[in-house]
């Protein structure tokens, strides 16, 4: 699945330059995750890094996009095989 960022968002700026992927940017009112880039950091990370430094814990999974680790793994391929 893909990562989603809640209300509870204080904007605190502290995710988005942690995202390797840039799926992080700053919505109309709080920070959002973009599910096509969001790979969970699978391939990156053992964690997701948003989820690891967000003081209000505010990151859940997005259950309205269902990937698997497989998915994911594939997905990191082809946005790391563009840069």
């Amino acid at each position: 699945m893909a990562l989603m960022i809640t209300d509870d968002c204080i904007n605190c700026d502290v995710c988005e330059p942690e995202c390797p992927n840039a799926a992080i940017s700053m919505g109309p009112d709080i920070y959002e995750i973009d599910p096509h880039k969001c790979t969970e950091c699978v391939g990156h990370f053992d964690v997701p890094q948003c989820q690891e430094v967000c003081p209000v814990a505010c990151i859940p999974l997005n259950p309205d996009w269902i990937e698997t680790a497989e998915q994911l793994l594939i997905k990191y391929q082809v946005l790391t095989a563009e840069k």
